[in-house]
């Protein structure tokens, strides 16, 4: 008798490490595209869908942001790097006004628009939310985790999708959605070289987010996708920014996303388009991690699913603000819908 207790003990504790591997080995298991996904290995195979507005024309070479910024005293990214080190920066005068602008102005836009929730979220989040949205284990590298194991988000999503966990909500709850603020963090570790002057790829920032959860169906999905990606177009719209929306090709796809849009916007210094908003589903994906369930009308329980997509990040989008609206003079003109926000129409030299 003491023989085969000694060998179940033995086997129990060899089918834990086996589980053990196994479930380290599902949570890497990515999530099955959408049929309209293109193929492709790299955002080299994305493929433009639509375009809005006509591209800047100028009499004039235009200077890059980081030029204009500088000049205008909009910002200090020598004494940015000093202070906070690589990436660093700091906005100043009419710089850190334009972000408040803007802050006040997708506040508004978002506020007064039907079915979303405002909220403020951490930074500081546990690692579980993080493994549940996906970005766990995969991205630990990008990700700044303190001495206690938690983590500073990247998103505002992480934290939003949290609040829900291990949760059950009924029908009648569905759609939620939320207009999620935080600040933001991320390493940065696999952009080695890239956009390595200016506010384009940096350290810290903040983002708004829209997050969707919504009942277990497609179209409910797509339905959600399609309305979260106008919004922000319309954002872009109101700031009359030209940009191209992309669907992701599946080898630019993250681990749960079952479709992607990249809206990006126009650089003139560059001559080429760059990404503001990332617009995505994940069908269960996240809540079947999260644990984060609905009653149908039969009483069954179902895994709600989920979305989400930028509402602006900021100073990001300043890239593409100070860069369409230059003049020859190294002025900027302040995008009108901001001007009341900002208290003057011209951006000029002290």
């Amino acid at each position: 008798m003491t023989g085969l207790k000694e060998l179940l003990k033995k086997q129990e504790e060899e089918m834990q490490e086996i589980l053990k591997e196994w479930r380290a080995a599902m949570v890497r298991v990515p999530n099955v595209p959408d049929m309209s996904v293109p193929d492709g290995e790299s955002d080299a195979d994305n493929v433009e869908v639509r375009t809005w507005g006509a591209l800047p024309t100028f009499d004039f070479a235009p200077k890059s942001h980081v030029d204009l910024m500088l000049d205008l005293d909009m910002a200090d990214f020598e004494r940015g790097a000093k202070v906070a080190g690589f990436r660093g920066y700091f906005l100043k005068n009419d710089g850190a006004r334009l972000v408040w602008a803007l802050q006040r102005f997708v506040e508004d836009r978002f506020m007064n628009r039907e079915g979303f929730q405002p909220m403020i979220v951490p930074s500081l989040v546990r690692r579980e939310p993080f493994m549940g949205t996906g970005y766990l284990p995969q991205s630990e590298e990008d990700l700044y985790k303190t001495q206690d194991g938690d983590y500073l988000a990247g998103t505002a999503e992480v934290a939003t999708m949290g609040y829900y966990m291990e949760e059950i909500l009924e029908k009648s709850q569905l759609p939620i959605k939320y207009f999620s603020y935080s600040s933001c963090f991320r390493r940065e570790a696999g952009s080695h070289g890239k956009d390595t002057k200016g506010v384009f790829r940096i350290h810290e920032f903040v983002k708004y987010e829209q997050v969707v959860l919504c009942e277990a169906s497609h179209e409910e999905s797509v339905k959600h996708h399609e309305e979260i990606t106008a919004n922000s177009e319309a954002l872009l719209q109101e700031l009359k920014l030209p940009y191209h929306v992309v669907i992701n090709c599946g080898g630019d796809l993250g681990l749960g996303q079952v479709k992607k849009y990249d809206i990006e916007a126009w650089m003139p210094s560059e001559q080429q388009y760059r990404e503001t908003h990332s617009s995505s589903y994940f069908h269960d994906f996240q809540t079947r991690r999260l644990n984060i369930r609905y009653r149908d009308e039969s009483g069954a329980l179902r895994y709600v699913h989920s979305l989400n997509n930028t509402a602006l990040a900021m100073p990001r989008v300043l890239c593409q603000i100070v860069e369409n609206y230059q003049n020859a003079d190294g002025s900027v003109t302040v995008p009108e819908v901001l001007q009341s926000y900002m208290g003057k129409k011209l951006i000029t030299k002290n």
